[in-house]
């Protein structure tokens, strides 16, 4: 997906930042089946959404830095950010519904 963005510990601060628009950062790992599980909804929620939300992804192995620094203890962990600041942090699988709902408030 296009709006998919891998971010690392250097450019994840510039990102969500300066975003115009709210961020849902996903936290996860190669190895983790939700996450696995999580992937096709956040496709369908980037084309939906398109430019108007960003959708990153944290891999929590490659970064765990970023990790200890928002506190994962489980994956996936969902932390929405607008404005440079959480406005929401969910943990688990979450339905489409539940993550459109929460995106649609923001916006």
């Amino acid at each position: 997906m296009s709006e998919d963005m891998h971010v690392t510990e250097q450019d994840f601060d510039a990102i969500i930042q300066k975003s115009a628009v709210p961020v849902l950062v996903d936290f996860w790992a190669e190895w983790c089946g939700p996450c696995k599980m999580l992937a096709p909804v956040l496709d369908e929620l980037a084309a939906a959404y398109g430019s108007s939300v960003r959708i990153a992804k944290v891999n929590v192995d490659q970064q765990p830095s970023l990790a200890a620094r928002y506190g994962i203890r489980s994956i996936p962990t969902i932390i929405v950010f607008r404005g440079g600041e959480i406005v929401e942090q969910m943990v688990g699988m979450q339905p489409k519904e539940a993550l459109k709902a929460k995106l649609d408030s923001l916006l």
